[in-house]
């Protein structure tokens, strides 16, 4: 997954979604997953308790930077799902600062789950971020 880099320092992240770019983002949270244990106790078996995998869980993953003319491409997502949606094929690649990349995932059935805006507080001045949590069924790493 990780290219040839002495140090994978990633600075900005990239995403798409069907190969439509919604711009760069300053940080990801959240790309990972889970396997969900079921567990199963046995009859005169008191050493232990079985732990039987039952499906992967993956946790929704929360992008965000600072306000700028990119989010009119997530304002268009959003009003596409008011008539209706259909989940697309998604993917984050992770840069360095000079734009080289370093990693990247492609994530399968993604829909968004919510936008949040800046909060306006002139008592605290400071950057206006936006933040954009997606859902998925899973992502593989896509290598180079």
């Amino acid at each position: 997954m990780l290219e040839d880099v002495a140090t994978a320092v990633s600075v900005r992240y990239t995403v798409a979604l069907d190969n439509a770019d919604l711009g760069t983002f300053s940080t990801c949270e959240g790309l990972g997953c889970e396997v969900v244990l079921e567990t199963r106790e046995e009859g005169g078996n008191n050493a232990f308790i079985w732990q039987l995998p039952t499906r992967l869980k993956y946790p929704n993953i929360t992008l965000t930077r600072p306000l700028g003319k990119d989010t009119e491409k997530i304002a268009k997502w959003f009003a596409g799902m008011a008539s209706g949606y259909t989940r697309c094929t998604g993917t984050i690649e992770a840069m360095t600062a000079n734009g080289t990349k370093i990693a990247g995932w492609e994530l399968y059935d993604v829909v968004p789950v919510r936008w949040k805006g800046p909060s306006f507080n002139p008592d605290q001045p400071k950057v206006i971020m936006e933040t954009l949590e997606i859902a998925h069924h899973g992502f593989v790493a896509k290598l180079g």
